[in-house]
């Protein structure tokens, strides 16, 4: 058994979030709701850090693909979290659970006085059993839809590291349409095996890194692997999961190989 784990952050990608039409999957909401509502019920602390925005804007707003121009993005971006976040504070209340919502750019975390007021507004909230639920702040930064436009954010792997590092968590779990990372493209190599277990981002496992999924979102296993490096350097385990199956958040939490987990210096001897 590993250590217990007591504060987690969760990011969990657009493409568990949403139908491929860019609508709310309402039942993976639920579903994921319930899980970490559970777990923040049971003594964790949970930090909830959450993609889509964009694309249920761009259904809500009744456009047939997603925008191209900054500013349209932008629009979308403020329409999506409004509805997003909408639907998590009622799907949370059910659970007895209250949440708050912080928005961030690239200054918020980088600049050291920002980022102390920000690290005490985390506190804060989970002292008092609240669960805060992240996202970039795409109506006016355009650090994500722009991506590589900015040296801090970029995208929310990158930025759920920088929350867990901030924040001092124990375990960061990206929950995404795939499993973990394979030592082959499980797509193209039948053969493909699941690595549960990373120690080190040697060239070889850099190397397996491949390019974003969906349109829907931005993220790909490069993205993860970026997150992982600042997740491990500040202590903090890694897990990649599979979105499609919320329940194995428990399994997780308590250590099981489930996905593949990327363990920080000096945790080898816990495990």
């Amino acid at each position: 058994m590993i250590r217990n784990k007591q504060r987690i952050v969760v990011k969990v990608g657009t493409s568990t979030l949403t139908h491929s039409s860019g609508s709310l999957d309402l039942r993976s909401m639920e579903r994921l709701v319930r899980v970490l509502a559970d777990l923040s019920g049971g003594g964790r602390e949970i930090i909830l850090v959450t993609s889509g925005a964009i694309a249920v804007g761009t259904a809500r707003m009744g456009l047939d693909e997603r925008p191209r121009a900054l500013r349209m993005k932008q629009a979308a971006a403020a329409v999506g979290q409004c509805r997003m976040m909408h639907i998590y504070d009622k799907l949370f209340s059910e659970y007895n659970c209250t949440v708050a919502q912080i928005l961030l750019t690239g200054d918020d975390v980088e600049d050291p006085a920002r980022a102390e007021h920000l690290k005490n507004t985390f506190t804060s909230l989970l002292e008092l059993g609240i669960l805060p639920v992240v996202n970039e702040n795409d109506s006016v930064s355009s650090a994500e839809i722009e991506t590589g436009h900015h040296k801090v954010l970029g995208d929310n792997d990158t930025l759920s590291a920088i929350v867990a590092e901030l924040c001092g968590a124990d375990l960061l779990v990206l929950l995404s349409d795939i499993d973990g990372l394979y030592d082959a493209d499980p797509k193209r190599d039948p053969g493909a095996k699941l690595l549960h277990r990373v120690t080190e981002l040697t060239p070889q496992i850099l190397e397996m890194a491949g390019g974003a999924g969906t349109w829907r979102g931005t993220g790909g296993m490069a993205t993860k692997l970026s997150a992982a490096r600042i997740a491990m350097e500040a202590g903090c385990d890694m897990v990649i999961a599979n979105g499609a199956r919320m329940e194995e958040l428990y399994g997780i939490v308590e250590g099981q190989d489930i996905g593949t987990r990327f363990i920080a210096a000096g945790k080898e001897g816990a495990l």
